[in-house]
């Protein structure tokens, strides 16, 4: 749960973080804090009313309120830094204003409940900002409050949604499951034989259509699980099982 307390300063500590998603936890030791609800992301409709809390472009403008609708969801962007071009995925569009400095504020609705955690926005377009979806995060969250720790298990692959893959390739046609892109070496993946390429269509009978399901399924193992998983690889479906590490 998201906490605050207004007028007051404490000193934060990052207990969990995640570059891929731009994710990070950061746990204060304060007792009895009013807090916010967590909504369902899932349930999040395309013109349903939402709001953004953020301090955008720093302290002056702290705790500004700004609304809109969400716009899409499920969007991917793209995004280069340092010649580098990576992808956020499952992520809800919306043109609540959003400006540097809202990032990590919360996207509300009308309940007040939080759907999403504020995210980027598109610098050259007006009215498009994006929120990484609460449901992504709450599997570690409920880890700190009921063990006080989250335990992460590896398995070291990226992939790409099935809508991402004509900015790869406009020859190669996936019609479900997520593509392999990455292999980490010395990986849990690289060491059961997971391989680039693989097309993954299912991970313990649970269909995956978004690298943001296997990486939300992930999230709920423990290092040491086993996870099996159906493969389409030249064509020719195979099932693979793999022991999840610690990372």
């Amino acid at each position: 749960m998201l906490h605050y307390q207004v007028g007051r300063n404490y000193q934060g500590n990052v207990v969990w973080s995640d570059s891929d998603i731009d994710l990070a936890m950061v746990k204060i030791n304060v007792k009895d804090l009013p807090y916010v609800v967590l909504g369902d992301s899932d349930s999040v409709k395309v013109g349903q009313t939402v709001y953004a809390i953020g301090n955008p472009i720093g302290f002056e403008f702290q705790r500004t309120v700004t609304s809109g609708i969400v716009s899409a969801i499920n969007r991917t962007i793209i995004l280069d830094e340092d010649e580098n071009s990576s992808y956020m995925e499952n992520l809800i569009q919306t043109d609540a204003t959003i400006n540097p400095g809202n990032s990590g504020g919360p996207l509300i609705n009308s309940q007040g409940e939080v759907l999403g955690i504020n995210s980027v926005k598109i610098t050259s377009a007006e009215g498009i900002g994006f929120a990484i979806p609460i449901n992504t995060a709450k599997t570690i969250i409920q880890s700190f409050i009921t063990s006080g720790n989250f335990e992460e298990a590896y398995l070291g692959i990226f992939a790409y949604d099935k809508n991402i893959i004509p900015y790869l390739d406009n020859n190669l046609k996936i019609e479900n499951g997520i593509y392999v892109v990455k292999i980490n070496k010395n990986s849990p993946a690289a060491q059961y034989g997971l391989k680039e390429k693989d097309i993954l269509l299912e991970v313990d009978g649970i269909k995956l259509e978004k690298m943001s399901d296997l990486r939300c399924y992930i999230y709920s193992k423990k290092p040491g699980d086993k996870v099996n998983f159906e493969i389409l690889r030249n064509k020719r479906q195979i099932n693979m099982q793999v022991m999840l590490t610690k990372k």
